[in-house]
Protein backbone atom coordinates (compact mmCIF):
# COMPACT_ATOMS: atom_id res chain seq x y z
CA UNK A 1 0.00 0.00 0.00
CA UNK A 2 1.40 3.39 -1.01
CA UNK A 3 1.84 5.92 1.78
CA UNK A 4 -0.75 8.34 0.40
CA UNK A 5 -3.33 5.55 0.27
CA UNK A 6 -3.18 4.52 3.91
CA UNK A 7 -6.82 4.99 4.98
CA UNK A 8 -6.98 8.68 4.19
CA UNK A 9 -4.38 9.74 6.74
CA UNK A 10 -2.34 12.84 5.98
CA UNK A 11 1.16 12.60 4.53
CA UNK A 12 2.51 14.08 7.78
CA UNK A 13 0.78 11.38 9.83
CA UNK A 14 2.02 8.61 7.58
CA UNK A 15 5.57 9.97 7.68
CA UNK A 16 5.41 9.80 11.49
CA UNK A 17 3.85 6.33 11.48
CA UNK A 18 6.59 5.07 9.19
CA UNK A 19 9.20 5.94 11.84
CA UNK A 20 7.34 4.11 14.62
CA UNK A 21 8.35 0.71 13.30
CA UNK A 22 8.49 -1.31 16.54
CA UNK A 23 5.98 -1.80 19.36
CA UNK A 24 8.45 -0.21 21.78
CA UNK A 25 8.60 2.93 19.66
CA UNK A 26 4.81 3.03 19.48
CA UNK A 27 4.56 2.79 23.26
CA UNK A 28 7.18 5.49 23.76
CA UNK A 29 5.30 7.76 21.35
CA UNK A 30 2.02 7.27 23.23
CA UNK A 31 3.76 8.02 26.53
CA UNK A 32 5.97 10.94 25.51
CA UNK A 33 4.13 12.66 22.68
CA UNK A 34 0.43 12.07 23.35
CA UNK A 35 -1.12 13.75 26.38
CA UNK A 36 -4.13 12.39 28.23
CA UNK A 37 -7.53 13.33 26.85
CA UNK A 38 -9.40 14.42 29.97
CA UNK A 39 -12.59 14.84 27.92
CA UNK A 40 -13.39 18.39 29.10
CA UNK A 41 -16.43 18.58 26.82
CA UNK A 42 -17.77 15.12 27.71
CA UNK A 43 -17.14 11.50 26.71
CA UNK A 44 -15.25 10.92 23.48
CA UNK A 45 -13.91 8.11 21.33
CA UNK A 46 -11.93 9.98 18.71
CA UNK A 47 -10.35 8.38 15.67
CA UNK A 48 -6.62 7.75 15.19
CA UNK A 49 -6.45 10.66 12.75
CA UNK A 50 -7.91 13.00 15.37
CA UNK A 51 -5.51 11.71 18.03
CA UNK A 52 -2.58 12.53 15.74
CA UNK A 53 -4.05 15.97 15.11
CA UNK A 54 -4.83 16.88 18.74
CA UNK A 55 -1.97 14.92 20.36
CA UNK A 56 -4.38 13.75 23.06
CA UNK A 57 -5.94 10.36 23.86
CA UNK A 58 -7.37 8.27 26.66
CA UNK A 59 -6.98 4.50 26.85
CA UNK A 60 -9.11 3.23 23.97
CA UNK A 61 -8.19 6.18 21.76
CA UNK A 62 -4.51 5.46 22.32
CA UNK A 63 -5.07 1.76 21.69
CA UNK A 64 -6.87 2.49 18.41
CA UNK A 65 -3.96 4.61 17.23
CA UNK A 66 -1.48 1.92 18.26
CA UNK A 67 -3.31 -0.71 16.18
CA UNK A 68 -3.08 1.46 13.08
CA UNK A 69 0.63 2.10 13.52
CA UNK A 70 1.23 -1.61 14.08
CA UNK A 71 -0.94 -2.41 11.05
CA UNK A 72 1.15 -0.16 8.83
CA UNK A 73 4.16 -2.26 9.80
CA UNK A 74 2.52 -5.61 9.08
CA UNK A 75 0.74 -6.54 12.32
CA UNK A 76 -2.93 -7.37 12.63
CA UNK A 77 -4.90 -4.49 14.24
CA UNK A 78 -5.98 -6.19 17.48
CA UNK A 79 -7.69 -4.81 20.56
CA UNK A 80 -8.14 -6.48 23.94
CA UNK A 81 -10.85 -5.36 26.36
CA UNK A 82 -10.25 -5.76 30.10
CA UNK A 83 -13.50 -5.67 32.05
CA UNK A 84 -13.66 -4.49 35.66
CA UNK A 85 -16.27 -4.49 38.38
CA UNK A 86 -18.21 -1.29 39.03
CA UNK A 87 -17.35 1.39 39.98
CA UNK A 88 -13.99 0.82 38.29
CA UNK A 89 -13.45 1.36 34.57
CA UNK A 90 -12.63 -1.08 31.80
CA UNK A 91 -9.27 -0.76 30.07
CA UNK A 92 -8.39 -1.39 26.44
CA UNK A 93 -4.97 -2.26 25.04
CA UNK A 94 -3.52 -2.94 21.59
CA UNK A 95 -2.12 -6.43 21.12
CA UNK A 96 0.86 -7.57 19.10
CA UNK A 97 2.81 -10.76 18.63
CA UNK A 98 6.56 -11.22 18.32
CA UNK A 99 8.23 -14.58 17.83
CA UNK A 100 4.97 -16.29 18.80
CA UNK A 101 4.52 -14.41 22.09
CA UNK A 102 1.93 -11.79 23.00
CA UNK A 103 2.64 -8.24 24.13
CA UNK A 104 0.47 -5.16 24.66
CA UNK A 105 0.60 -1.40 24.12
CA UNK A 106 -1.33 0.71 26.61
CA UNK A 107 -2.22 4.38 27.11
CA UNK A 108 -2.83 5.33 30.75
CA UNK A 109 -2.12 8.32 32.94
CA UNK A 110 -1.01 6.18 35.88
CA UNK A 111 2.08 4.14 36.68
CA UNK A 112 0.19 0.85 36.34
CA UNK A 113 -1.61 -0.99 33.50
CA UNK A 114 1.06 -0.08 30.97
CA UNK A 115 3.13 -1.78 28.25
CA UNK A 116 3.66 -5.53 28.29
CA UNK A 117 6.73 -7.02 26.67
CA UNK A 118 6.03 -9.88 24.23
CA UNK A 119 6.76 -12.74 26.63
CA UNK A 120 3.27 -14.21 27.15
CA UNK A 121 2.29 -17.50 25.55
CA UNK A 122 -1.46 -16.92 25.80
CA UNK A 123 -3.88 -14.01 26.04
CA UNK A 124 -4.98 -15.19 29.47
CA UNK A 125 -1.39 -15.17 30.66
CA UNK A 126 -0.99 -11.60 29.45
CA UNK A 127 -4.27 -10.55 31.07
CA UNK A 128 -3.24 -12.01 34.43
CA UNK A 129 -0.13 -9.84 34.38
CA UNK A 130 -2.49 -6.89 34.87
CA UNK A 131 -4.54 -8.44 37.68
CA UNK A 132 -2.67 -7.24 40.76
CA UNK A 133 -2.23 -3.75 39.32
CA UNK A 134 -5.95 -3.37 38.65
CA UNK A 135 -7.44 -1.92 41.84
CA UNK A 136 -9.51 1.02 43.05
CA UNK A 137 -7.43 3.95 44.20
CA UNK A 138 -9.94 4.62 47.01
CA UNK A 139 -9.80 1.33 48.88
CA UNK A 140 -7.37 -1.04 47.13
CA UNK A 141 -10.01 -3.56 46.04
CA UNK A 142 -8.89 -5.55 42.99
CA UNK A 143 -11.50 -5.26 40.27
CA UNK A 144 -10.36 -6.99 37.06
CA UNK A 145 -12.82 -9.78 36.30
CA UNK A 146 -13.07 -10.56 32.57
CA UNK A 147 -11.33 -10.17 29.23
CA UNK A 148 -12.33 -10.44 25.60
CA UNK A 149 -10.79 -12.42 22.80
CA UNK A 150 -8.57 -10.32 20.50
CA UNK A 151 -10.78 -8.08 18.35
CA UNK A 152 -9.54 -7.55 14.80
CA UNK A 153 -10.45 -3.99 13.82
CA UNK A 154 -10.46 -4.80 10.11
CA UNK A 155 -14.12 -5.61 10.65
CA UNK A 156 -14.78 -1.86 11.01
CA UNK A 157 -12.83 -0.66 7.97
CA UNK A 158 -15.99 0.02 5.96
CA UNK A 159 -17.01 2.55 8.61
CA UNK A 160 -13.99 4.81 8.04
CA UNK A 161 -13.03 4.64 11.72
CA UNK A 162 -9.36 5.42 11.09
CA UNK A 163 -9.65 8.89 9.58
CA UNK A 164 -13.16 9.82 10.70
CA UNK A 165 -13.74 13.35 11.98
CA UNK A 166 -16.58 12.01 14.13
CA UNK A 167 -16.31 9.91 17.27
CA UNK A 168 -16.09 6.19 16.52
CA UNK A 169 -18.47 4.89 19.19
CA UNK A 170 -19.24 1.74 17.20
CA UNK A 171 -15.98 0.19 18.44
CA UNK A 172 -16.46 0.57 22.23
CA UNK A 173 -20.12 -0.36 21.77
CA UNK A 174 -19.02 -3.55 20.05
CA UNK A 175 -16.61 -4.33 22.89
CA UNK A 176 -19.47 -4.27 25.39
CA UNK A 177 -21.32 -6.93 23.40
CA UNK A 178 -18.62 -9.51 22.63
CA UNK A 179 -18.04 -12.54 24.81
CA UNK A 180 -15.72 -12.03 27.77
CA UNK A 181 -13.95 -14.76 29.72
CA UNK A 182 -14.03 -14.89 33.50
CA UNK A 183 -10.69 -14.61 35.26
CA UNK A 184 -11.54 -16.04 38.66
CA UNK A 185 -14.26 -17.84 40.58
CA UNK A 186 -16.57 -16.28 43.16
CA UNK A 187 -14.70 -18.11 45.90
CA UNK A 188 -11.39 -16.74 44.67
CA UNK A 189 -12.85 -13.24 44.53
CA UNK A 190 -13.81 -13.44 48.20
CA UNK A 191 -10.22 -14.12 49.22
CA UNK A 192 -8.42 -11.36 47.35
CA UNK A 193 -5.95 -9.21 49.24
CA UNK A 194 -6.38 -5.47 48.84
CA UNK A 195 -3.58 -3.28 47.56
CA UNK A 196 -1.49 -1.99 50.45
CA UNK A 197 -0.84 1.67 51.39
CA UNK A 198 2.36 1.89 49.33
CA UNK A 199 0.54 0.69 46.22
CA UNK A 200 -2.31 3.12 46.89
CA UNK A 201 0.22 5.92 47.14
CA UNK A 202 1.93 4.86 43.92
CA UNK A 203 -1.33 4.82 41.95
CA UNK A 204 -1.82 8.51 42.76
CA UNK A 205 1.14 9.38 40.53
CA UNK A 206 -0.08 10.78 37.23
CA UNK A 207 1.93 11.51 34.13
CA UNK A 208 -0.24 14.40 32.97
CA UNK A 209 -2.05 16.78 35.31
CA UNK A 210 -5.56 17.90 34.50
CA UNK A 211 -5.84 21.66 34.37
CA UNK A 212 -8.57 22.84 36.71
CA UNK A 213 -10.77 25.74 35.65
Amino acid sequence: MFMEEFFGLSKESISLIKKLNTPKKVQDFLVNSIEINFEPQGDTCISPATVLKTKKAHCIEGALLATIILRYHGHEPLLLDLEANDPDYDHVVALFKKNGYWGAISKTNHAFLRYRDPIYKTIRELVLSYFNEYFLDTNGKKTLRKYSNPINLKRFDKHNWISSEEDVWLIPEYLTKVKHHKILTKKQALNLRKADPVELKAVQIEEYEELKK
